[in-house]
């Protein structure tokens, strides 16, 4: 299944209401049994989503808001396992991806399988792409990891830098993920912009009956919207993203665009926001 998302302008978002938020936002129904689910965005052309191949294989076929022969003719992809150890078959060649490991799979990828596993999840990103760059499985080992943040200000976590320049290149998308430490419930504080590109987060690992409340917005007009375990949310280039939870949580990180540079953010000091 495919759906489609528009981009918002920052006037048209000061109009909408809870529900509206959520109808243009909020990515809650990622992942369907044994296929694939696909959120088509008009911010710098990410696609969100989501397969669970779980009693059998489920193909990446192409969409037609791609008018390609096949999904990765002119796209890169970012792959993040979610789920138990599972393996995907990238043009004949299987990968196996353990937990929260990752695989970037190149532009010009012809055939990539997703192969059955009892409860399998993998997390989808894909952006446009100029050129094809080695596909490759990133562990967490692999990771560019750095913990920031702490206990005092409830915002203590590990980032793991998976798909970005410092650990292999790509043409734009870059992706990773971020855990809180237990005590622990702020993400990305402070918070930012970045005009260069745009973001979208996939919480999971929100304990059963727990919930994030994510943060989006300018800085002088945010807005937030309740996030459940295994949702995602996307963020335009103009808002803000940050988010609480009612517990420790995980979450994705995924941001296409024209920057590379990871630490290209505008920062708003928390007593700035309104």
């Amino acid at each position: 299944m495919t759906t489609t998302r528009h981009a918002i302008h920052p006037s048209h978002f000061k109009t909408l209401d809870t529900k509206s938020l959520r109808e243009e936002f909020l990515l809650d129904k990622l992942f369907t049994t044994d296929a694939i689910n696909h959120v088509y965005t008009h911010y710098d052309r990410l696609i969100v989503s989501g397969a669970a191949p779980e009693t059998k294989a489920v193909t990446l076929e192409t969409i037609d808001a791609l008018k390609a022969n096949f999904f990765l003719e002119r796209r890169e992809l970012g792959i993040i396992n979610v789920g138990p150890k599972a393996s995907v078959t990238v043009d004949g060649q299987s990968f196996t991806l353990e937990n929260k490991e990752a695989l970037y799979v190149s532009r010009g990828t012809k055939s990539v399988v997703f192969q059955p596993t009892a409860g399998a999840r993998f997390y989808i990103n894909s952006s446009p792409a100029h050129r094809e760059y080695p596909t490759r499985k990133i562990s967490l080992a692999d990771a560019d990891t750095i913990t920031i943040g702490s206990p005092e200000t409830s915002n203590h976590r590990t980032i793991r830098k998976l798909l970005v320049n410092s650990v292999l290149e790509t043409c734009q998308l870059q992706m990773g993920l971020t855990e809180l430490h237990q005590g622990s419930v702020w993400n990305t504080m402070p918070p930012h912009t970045h005009d260069r590109r745009m973001e979208a987060y996939f919480y999971f690992n929100i304990p059963q009956g727990q919930a994030v409340c994510h943060f989006i917005g300018e800085p002088n007009e945010t807005r937030h919207i309740w996030i459940k375990n295994n949702e995602a949310v996307l963020s335009p280039p103009w808002s803000v993203h940050s988010g609480a939870g009612t517990s420790n949580y995980a979450f994705i990180w995924g941001m296409a665009g024209e920057n590379l540079d990871y630490g290209d953010m505008d920062v708003v000091q928390p007593n700035e926001l309104l």
